[in-house]
């Protein structure tokens, strides 16, 4: 398929599939978020982080609140307890993330308000997951190639191991999908993640 004729059907598809989920997933929408301010009253049930999208475009990320409050400044005393290799930072029982948020984490409805992100364009719903700016910087040249295409909610990585897998398979996972896209891939990809999407045994 001609490149631009994909992308303008990869647009197409973002809006559409979006705009239902979202529409569809309102009452699911509205009960996280309650579920989340019973939990805790003070704390805001959406939480923004700076992350690096296409050619190093940096832009707000949404999801559903799942860890402690201060968990960004938590964040430097738990560094000697990271279970990644690479740039990456993922520790299994990680002490910031909430009870409701482990819940929400295990089943991926954390990442839900990243629809926003992709109804503004910052996102696609297939594409490399977007990384922190930390993480950017720590990247050689080949790396950087992640961010050559928008990032995404979902790619082969979601669908093969998640964070089971090592940083550098996913990066190889990634590369492998910028070379190979095309429509058919991403609506294979969609599929199979909604079939993982609740109750992945590798989301932490």
């Amino acid at each position: 398929m001609d490149g631009k004729l994909y992308l303008m059907g990869k647009r197409m598809t973002d809006l559409v599939l979006t705009i239902v989920g979202l529409i569809l997933l309102s009452p699911l929408f509205l009960v996280i978020a309650c579920i989340i301010k019973l939990a805790n009253k003070k704390a805001p049930v959406l939480f923004k982080q700076i992350r690096v999208g296409k050619d190093g475009r940096e832009f707000y990320m949404y999801k559903f609140r799942s860890m402690v409050e201060n968990a960004e400044d938590l964040k430097a005393f738990l560094v000697d307890q990271n279970e990644a290799v690479g740039p990456v930072f993922k520790i299994k029982q990680d002490p910031r993330v909430t009870k409701v948020g482990r819940f929400i984490r295990k089943t991926s409805m954390d990442e839900l308000p990243q629809l926003f992100n992709v109804l503004k364009g910052e996102m696609t719903l297939v594409g490399p997951r977007p990384p922190l700016p930390e993480e950017v910087d720590q990247y050689t040249s080949y790396e950087y190639q992640r961010l050559t295409v928008r990032p995404g909610l979902t790619c082969y990585w979601q669908v093969s191991g998640r964070s089971n897998i090592g940083f550098k398979e996913w990066v190889e996972l990634d590369l492998k999908y910028i070379q190979e896209r095309n429509y058919l891939i991403d609506l294979k990809l969609i599929f199979k993640t909604v079939l993982v999407l609740f109750g992945s045994k590798n989301a932490y």
